[in-house]
């Protein structure tokens, strides 16, 4: 009522002698570049804003608004979407700093084959709480698989496949966005691309789409890639190669390879796309280190396998195979643990370190033997220093390779998380639009926010353009930066002054405010 009686008042006073005037805007924000998110050169606009729709742009500076944002030498963007975002602990920290403060407005959770089941339930707790971000969610198949079978290695009989279709088409009703995979990790890794295909198709006659954390992404990246190509045909679904990268120094290099099988299939008429995050390191369990038959049937079947010596000498074995060729990059040091809850002192050190505080010899055996105890003694997060920078630039220039984070959400002061939870979106644009100059500021923004909106079928947000919500960063191209690393990832970026979400100043002046107007999103 406040805000409509101001308009009222705004109105008869410039009206006054009967000179019709311009309608106020509850927000203007002035004098900026605007850059629309779809890759077209920038413009100087004022970009008027009334509640939580984007209703004029174009030359505002004899209009009243309730707030005037100057944004002389500033760009003025879509606010970012992240498409590849962990945001399990959204309900413990709903405002979303660590995202919101980096200019992301829309989190897409449920990545990796892991998501809220039953997913309408969760939602709709989750639409009772103020958010300070836009929320939207895939349906996890990997949360799925352990709903109806548990961790077994079997495929599922024709009865279990039927409830986990009926799951998949369950949760695109309640307004999930497609199915995600994670064929790394338990039980994804159990399944076979049919079970995929038939459960894609599902999601596909809903309007979804299918992302999918790789089989492999070292040593097996090619047939992986080959693999959810071949699932995309089959189920005629959009795909989305999340995360991608070549990790360990065998498979570095094979991107060119990748983004060639992306190309042809796209060339065939498939709808391929991929996303990637601007590190040479990725996060990720301990357990990435197991091979998957020794984690068959959760923790208790691990120890016994563990305690069994035979069966620890083949652990063993494939561990150091994957210190060596895969995740650890063959260096102890490469791997860094980020949450570990039985030994608070090993977060932001290595494996290597944990082998010295031992008196052990940093060996890819005795890293493996520490390993084995880790898993043995719940588990950890961790870094892993494996992917070479020509694999991240040449990844993230690809055309129809979009930006997402695969962070979490993050607080200062919790654990040693990746920095990319705090830096991804204002790391491409300083290091690799201003610094590398790899793409063009306006390519860089439409990776973010065009490309992602288009890719999730969100035809309100991704640009600016009158008529559609008011999600919008303002920050300077010149200054604008990651400020969090790897040894000090609790660090907020700088040179983003403003976010705004539907239309309210969630980021003022590089504070975070008390406003809370992001909204859970459901597929239409």
């Amino acid at each position: 009522m406040r805000s409509l009686s101001l308009r009222i008042l705004f109105f008869l006073v410039l009206t006054a002698g009967g000179v019709a005037a311009e309608p106020a805007y509850d927000l203007i924000i002035a004098g900026g570049s605007v850059y629309d998110g779809t890759g077209a050169a920038p413009r100087r606009a004022d970009v008027g804003v009334r509640g939580d729709t984007i209703v004029r742009i174009g030359e505002l500076s004899g209009a009243v608004a309730a707030r005037r944002i100057d944004a002389r030498g500033l760009a003025v963007a879509p606010g970012f979407i992240d498409l590849h975002a962990h945001i399990d602990p959204i309900e413990r920290m709903p405002d979303c700093e660590s995202a919101v403060r980096q200019g992301v407005t829309t989190l897409l959770g449920g990545p990796d084959g892991s998501s809220p089941f039953p997913l309408g339930e969760f939602l709709a707790r989750l639409e009772q709480i103020p958010l300070g971000a836009n929320a939207a969610y895939l349906v996890g198949h990997g949360s799925i698989r352990s709903a109806v079978l548990k961790l077994v290695d079997r495929a599922p009989t024709a009865a279990e496949l039927e409830a986990m279709k009926s799951h998949v088409a369950q949760a695109m009703r309640e307004g999930a966005f497609g199915l995600s995979t994670g064929l790394k990790y338990l039980p994804g890794t159990f399944a076979k691309t049919d079970e995929i295909v038939a459960l894609a198709r599902v999601a596909a006659t809903h309007g979804g789409i299918y992302t999918s954390h790789l089989r492999e992404e070292g040593v097996g990246l090619i047939p992986a890639v080959t693999e959810a190509i071949a699932i995309g045909r089959e189920a005629r679904i959009p795909v989305v190669l999340t995360h991608h990268k070549a990790i360990g120094k065998p498979a570095w290099g094979n991107s060119v390879k990748t983004l060639a099988l992306l190309d042809a299939a796209r060339a065939e008429g498939l709808d391929i796309m991929a996303d990637a995050y601007p590190y040479t390191a990725s996060h990720t369990s301990l357990s990435v280190l197991i091979p998957p038959w020794a984690l068959e049937g959760g923790a208790a079947q691990y120890r016994k396998r563990a305690d069994d010596p035979t069966q620890r000498s083949r652990l063993k074995a494939d561990i150091v195979e994957a210190i060596l060729t895969d995740r650890g990059g063959g260096d102890l040091r490469n791997i860094q643990f980020s949450a570990v809850t039985w030994q608070r002192d090993l977060e932001g050190r290595t494996l290597h370190d944990w082998c010295v505080e031992r008196g052990l010899a940093p060996t890819p055996e005795n890293g493996a033997d520490l390993v084995i105890e880790g898993q043995r003694r719940g588990g950890a997060s961790c870094i892993y220093h494996a992917i070479h920078e020509d694999d991240v630039e040449r990844i993230l220039r690809h055309p129809q390779v979009m930006v997402a984070s695969d962070g979490r959400l993050s607080r200062p002061g919790e654990a040693a998380p990746h920095p990319r939870c705090y830096g991804t979106f204002p790391r491409v644009l300083a290091r690799y639009v201003r610094e590398k100059k790899l793409f063009p500021l306006e390519t860089a923004i439409a990776k973010m926010t065009g490309m992602p909106a288009r890719r999730l079928g969100l035809a309100d947000r991704g640009r600016l353009a009158e008529g559609l919500r008011a999600d919008v960063v303002v920050f300077d191209p010149a200054t604008v930066r990651d400020a969090a690393t790897f040894t000090a990832p609790h660090q907020y970026p700088e040179g983003i002054p403003f976010v705004i979400v539907n239309g309210a100043v969630a980021v003022d002046a590089g504070k975070l405010t008390a406003a809370r107007a992001g909204r859970v999103l459901r597929r239409r």
